[in-house]
């Protein structure tokens, strides 16, 4: 074995030698789309079809292997029509994809500076707005998606892409708007959906004095990574729900800081962090109770 070793080598450095940069730049090409397509399947019910199909061909293996052949015969026939039933079946999700190749989220992809200045106004207009909506009483529940897509709970509202603007969260929230009941969903800086229904908490320990809106909030961060910005209708104060966590009565300042801490990726030293820990319970110790909706 020892002696074969050498041999091996020379010869992985002779192949290595035969890769060319072509080669490279068709494999990274490849593991990006592979990446895309992977993130659009787990957003979508596409995952629960892409289970079947695994299970389906784990089956036709087992009936070759075991010779049951009426299976084998049934199921190899079915492959025939398999490409096109599947662009049937995933029409939704491949019309979805080449959407977004087409659209300028994609170059963000390949700009991350531009994507976090665009995430950096959605923040500081959110901001503006929730401050406006608190004084006026104005309700409202902004998402801002994370890693887990949110593509069910926008199909549930109305669809948009726009920009986050003051003005227009402040026009989609005003009371006798359509859409002024649901939620807006935020991704990569951009509005987009509105009027979208939330799942609401399980949690049985929560305040009876909470209403629906928080509720809401609290069960889309229990059911995903998002961050949940809630503004009171009645009270006016505002709040922001993640990881099943609320924190409530949060002044513009401290609200802008937890959502550049949470939303844009940085890299924080730990006497920063400690620093804001305990700005939080402070925060929270000094505004205790309860929240109405």
């Amino acid at each position: 074995m020892n002696m074969n070793f050498p041999l091996w080598l020379s010869w992985v450095g002779r192949y290595l030698l035969t890769i060319k940069i072509t080669d490279l730049l068709d494999i990274a090409i490849m593991v990006f789309i592979f990446y895309q397509i992977l993130k659009l399947v787990q957003s979508t019910k596409a995952a629960s079809l892409l289970k079947g199909l695994f299970i389906f061909f784990a089956a036709l293996m087992l009936s070759y292997v075991f010779r049951l052949n009426g299976i084998y015969f049934i199921m190899s026939r079915m492959m025939n029509l398999g490409v096109i039933v599947l662009i049937i079946l995933f029409q939704p999700e491949i019309r979805r994809l080449l959407e977004q190749v087409g659209s300028r989220r994609f170059m963000n992809f390949f700009t991350h500076t531009d994507a976090e200045s665009v995430m950096d106004r959605a923040i500081r207009q959110t901001v503006l707005a929730c401050t406006d909506m608190a004084q006026s009483r104005t309700g409202a529940l902004i998402v801002f998606e994370r890693e887990i897509l949110l593509d069910d709970m926008v199909r549930s509202g109305t669809v948009l892409d726009a920009a986050v603007s003051s003005e227009l969260l402040k026009n989609i929230f005003f009371v006798k708007a359509p859409m002024h009941d649901g939620a807006v969903i935020v991704r990569h800086g951009r509005v987009l959906g509105a009027g979208c229904m939330l799942p609401l908490s399980k949690n049985v320990n929560l305040s009876r004095d909470l209403g629906m809106r928080h509720r809401a909030g609290i069960g889309m961060s229990e059911n995903s990574d998002a961050v949940v910005v809630i503004v009171s209708e009645e009270t006016g104060s505002i709040s922001v729900a993640y990881g099943g966590m609320l924190k409530r009565h949060l002044k513009p300042e401290t609200l802008e800081n937890l959502l550049r801490n949470e939303l844009i990726p940085q890299e924080e030293t730990e006497s920063d962090k400690q620093k804001f820990s305990l700005l939080n319970l402070l925060h929270s110790r000094k505004n205790g109770g309860a929240d109405d909706e």
